[in-house]
């Protein structure tokens, strides 16, 4: 019997094209050649299937040339790359913090990653381990996550953050530079897995951008998705539907079940077993969407509104303060202070 397949955030994807953009390169046919819809890209919550992720890191390294394209990640991913995994690391009141809740939401970044914190005398080592599906992964989705995760730190604390020491599940590369560079402390190569090893000082001094009321809604958010992922697959699949069609206004209970292959009466039986209701599942995804976008500065209040499908912004204001008690300018605000601190400070070094 087949086993269901394994998926990985699409926040990955979006990470590869932009490094593969910023080295010249066009990434636009990329994903018609591995039969992955470009659509994805967009998609806050979009999902990818593991073997082609993996097939769409070995096509990144072929035309790009760079065995250590997986560093690149590094300078192209912020936390808010994985939308509600994302904001509640940034809302963490410690970097330690902030991994343990990598950790219980890690099947939200990927099904086959595998993240381990452990305590060692004197530091926290922190393993990267990501699974193939049907494929072998490939070790640059690996270099990816450890390099995402020394940027988190970097970016977090607005420090040269030096680990310890790196390890790596694989051979000495011929160029060592990219590495060197990058984790800017001693390296193993050929170790039992990819890990980086750091001070318990640093991952348990607090955080300037702690913000615990934040954290508290985003991991109930984060909870709920994770809930979903693995316990109703039809009410997964429906919202990202109504993901997909919410910038085309607000969706009808018949598009969504017909994109779903399915009919109308069936889609609500369906959700019904899952104990929600289509107008439940909509309100549902136009809240959390509502949180992730507006983490994007670069949207307005307007366009917002209209990704979230509302012919009218007075409707998306009024029910963003139902959903939340206070406007969504000053939602906003609250989230996005301590990032715009932290970038002005990044820029400056």
């Amino acid at each position: 019997m087949g086993h269901a397949e394994r998926t990985t955030s699409a926040g990955w994807a979006r990470a590869i094209v932009q490094a593969l953009e910023n080295s010249g390169l066009n990434a636009a046919d990329l994903f018609a050649d591995l039969g992955i819809e470009a659509a994805v890209l967009s998609d806050p919550d979009g999902r990818i299937p593991q073997d082609s992720m993996t097939r769409l890191w070995r096509r990144a390294v072929e035309i790009s040339g760079n065995p250590a394209i997986g560093l690149n990640m590094a300078q192209t991913m912020r936390p808010g790359h994985f939308s509600v995994v994302g904001y509640a690391m940034m809302s963490s009141s410690t970097l330690l913090e902030g991994f343990g809740r990598v950790v219980r939401y890690q099947r939200i970044l990927g099904e086959s990653a595998d993240l381990v914190l452990s305590v060692e005398p004197g530091f926290y080592r922190i393993s990267f381990g990501i699974h193939g599906d049907r494929v072998p992964a490939c070790a640059q989705s690996r270099d990816a996550a450890m390099a995402y995760a020394l940027a988190f730190c970097r970016w977090m604390t607005a420090q040269h953050i030096r680990p310890l020491r790196a390890t790596f599940d694989m051979p000495e590369p011929a160029n060592l530079k990219p590495y060197t560079e990058l984790f800017d402390c001693p390296l193993e190569f050929g170790a039992s897995a990819h890990s980086l090893e750091l001070a318990r000082d640093l991952m348990e001094a607090p955080l300037a951008s702690a913000n615990p009321m934040l954290a508290q809604l985003h991991d109930r958010f984060a909870g709920d998705y994770l809930a979903r992922f693995e316990t109703d697959p039809i009410t997964h699949q429906a919202r990202q539907v109504l993901c997909r069609l919410l910038p085309q206004g607000e969706p009808k209970r018949q598009a969504v079940a017909t994109a779903m292959k399915m009919s109308t009466r069936t889609l609500q039986r369906r959700l019904q077993e899952e104990g929600i209701s289509f107008q439940q599942l909509l309100e549902k995804t136009r809240r959390e969407l509502a949180l992730q976008y507006l983490g994007q500065p670069k949207l307005t209040l307007f366009e917002i509104a209209c990704l979230l499908g509302f012919a009218d912004p007075s409707n998306f204001f009024r029910a963003f303060k139902r959903w939340f008690g206070l406007p969504p300018g000053q939602y906003r605000e609250q989230v996005l202070l301590n990032e715009r601190q932290s970038q002005s400070e990044d820029e400056c070094q």
